[in-house]
């Protein structure tokens, strides 16, 4: 095995620190929700929506696996089951519930989604700011606009929203693509761009229905 792959392999080490059981002092796994000594539930360990569920970080996720995860650990956590527990135990349950809640949430959309797996690999919120003046896209969205409020029948309407869709579609599309290349750069632009797409598409379904109405 050559040196560049041992540093590979140290790049995938990861190390879990024990902590204290707030109940028996006990030692405890940090990704462990419950204490292996008492069986106490803990407070809900740091880390991002992936890890919440179990998941690996990953664009391209099964969403029926995605819901299995999600329903799983829901009925672990679920307050009803604490009900008769102390005040310290209800609310660690509503507070693991409220993040299972939120992560899977974020998942399930395309965008949130991309936004989270950005954020777990170090893209942040800064690089997307930067995208976001992009004069092409700021052109593109100021036609597309000028285009919306021109439309005054509801076909046109139709058509510009059925257009927005597919384009929708086939950024979602290019962001699989973009993360399997590891191209933060380039998911960092689409996400950007699906932005305002979604934006748009929003705006014509209105206009739409209100040209029904």
């Amino acid at each position: 095995m050559s040196s560049n792959d041992n540093h590979k392999g140290e790049g995938h080490i990861h190390t879990h620190q024990d902590s204290p059981c707030w109940s028996c002092r006990g030692s405890v796994d940090q990704r462990a929700p419950f204490c292996h000594a008492c069986g106490m539930i803990q407070a809900p360990r740091p880390g991002d929506e992936f890890q919440r569920l179990g998941m690996k970080a990953d664009f391209d996720l099964d969403p029926k696996d995605l819901e299995k995860r999600y329903f799983a650990f829901q009925r672990k956590f679920h307050p009803d089951r604490f009900a008769t527990k102390t005040s310290r135990e209800k609310q660690l349950s509503l507070q693991h519930a409220t993040d299972l809640n939120e992560a899977y949430d974020r998942l399930k959309a395309p965008l949130s989604r991309a936004e989270a797996l950005l954020e777990s690999k170090g893209a942040g919120k800064q690089d997307q700011a930067r995208t976001e003046s992009d004069p092409e896209l700021l052109m593109e969205a100021m036609e597309s606009r000028e285009a919306l409020a021109d439309a005054e029948a509801a076909d046109e309407v139709a058509k510009l929203e059925a257009r927005t869709r597919m384009e929708v579609e086939v950024s979602e599309e290019a962001l699989s693509v973009a993360f399997a290349a590891d191209d933060l750069e380039g998911a960092t632009n689409i996400v950007t761009r699906l932005k305002y797409l979604l934006k748009l598409l929003q705006e014509t379904s209105r206009k739409r229905l209100s040209l029904h109405n």
